[in-house]
């Protein structure tokens, strides 16, 4: 039998390889580089399609957090809370600042920020909230919203796994002051290397954002500020303003592929993803739980199946964070994830045959 990858971007480019040719040749053929129109068009049709007023395209969805907590005016000595269970950069942003990643562990069915337990962390130090939609599922904004009013912090969404993902029925990215998206290869909006975006409503985060990416610069060789250079590329934007229109159309699919997993999978010992009623998942990943997960692994790989392990080890346990004091057992339920958390393969152009034999082979294992 054929391998299923774990994620098949040739599939996805197949059919719209001429129209993103097409779309690199122009930006050769301009010269347009760095930003430029293609870049420009792609932030006004991203801002639409959030719903929002402002998007600027960075070159990473790091960059973008960066900017986003300078905004907010985090600064060496404050605090940020967060979550110890995602990706490291949503801390890098914190850190690059000079402000210290406070950690509050995650929900145990969402993978998210537990509001319950973000008050008890807040001290006089605390400057911002930066939850994460981890595996493209919503946090619960009105909790951490209600939290964020309360104490008068601002609530940045880190959003880079969930484009297209909606919390009643409203799109995420802008309930924070500022929400950032990132546009690596692997995400369900994936340009062709890495790129990025910060998003908001705010008129004047939106101008020094604009200017804080191009080396603090409003006007060339005029520098207001210590910038950096954090410009997208115009060849990122111009694959992602073809890529964009299909976008709605590779979500549906990947609802399609998460909905016939969880029914195919729904009698065995693994624990499944849940979505609440009140959200829309953007299904970037299907991520399972089972005690046995390494063996599970290795069951899938004997039997050509591609699958991911994401997060084996907590940020608060990362060497790279030891300062900060924290040690095993102080968020367990992030840990019991890192050990237990495996993803199955996961992207719209999964075949019913393909679903179908990843299910037999899961449960031949699970039971």
């Amino acid at each position: 039998m054929q391998p299923i990858p774990y994620l098949d971007l040739t599939a996805q480019l197949r059919p719209i390889r001429d129209e993103i040719d097409a779309a690199i040749k122009r930006t050769l053929d301009n010269n347009t580089f760095c930003l430029g129109p293609d870049v420009v068009q792609f932030e006004k049709d991203f801002a639409a399609f959030c719903d929002a007023q402002y998007c600027l395209a960075m070159n990473s969805g790091t960059s973008a957090l960066h900017v986003a907590l300078l905004l907010l005016g985090i600064k060496p000595g404050d605090e940020v809370i967060t979550p110890p269970y995602t990706f490291i950069a949503t801390s890098w942003a914190i850190a690059y600042c000079g402000a210290k990643p406070v950690y509050v562990d995650i929900d145990d069915t969402s993978f998210n920020l537990d509001p319950s337990q973000v008050e008890k962390a807040i001290t006089p130090r605390t400057k911002a909230i930066l939850p994460v939609h981890l595996y493209g599922h919503p946090c619960d904004m009105d909790a951490l919203l209600d939290i964020s009013k309360k104490h008068n912090l601002p609530l940045v969404e880190d959003a880079a796994q969930a484009h297209g993902a909606k919390y009643k029925g409203r799109p995420v990215g802008t309930f924070g002051e500022i929400s950032c998206f990132s546009f690596y290869p692997a995400k369900n909006l994936g340009a062709c290397g890495e790129g990025g975006a910060l998003v908001t409503n705010n008129h004047a985060f939106a101008t020094r954002a604009r200017s804080l990416r191009e080396h603090g610069s409003t006007k060339r060789y005029h520098h207001d500020e210590v910038g950096f250079n954090y410009r997208m590329e115009g060849i990122q934007g111009a694959v992602l303003g073809v890529k964009l229109k299909y976008l709605a159309d590779w979500q549906s699919g990947r609802r399609r592929v998460a909905a016939r997993y969880s029914e195919l999978l729904a009698d065995s010992s693994l624990r499944l993803p849940q979505q609440a009623g009140n959200i829309e998942s953007a299904w970037h990943l299907y991520t399972v739980r089972h005690a046995r997960r390494d063996e599970l692994k290795a069951h899938l790989e004997a039997n050509s199946i591609g699958n991911a392990v994401h997060y084996p080890l907590p940020l608060h346990l990362q060497k790279c964070f030891s300062h900060l004091g924290y040690k095993p057992g102080d968020f367990p339920v992030a840990e019991k994830a890192a050990r237990e958390c495996l993803s199955l393969p996961m992207y719209a152009e999964l075949t019913e045959e393909q679903i179908q034999r990843v299910a037999k082979v899961v449960k031949d294992f699970s039971g």
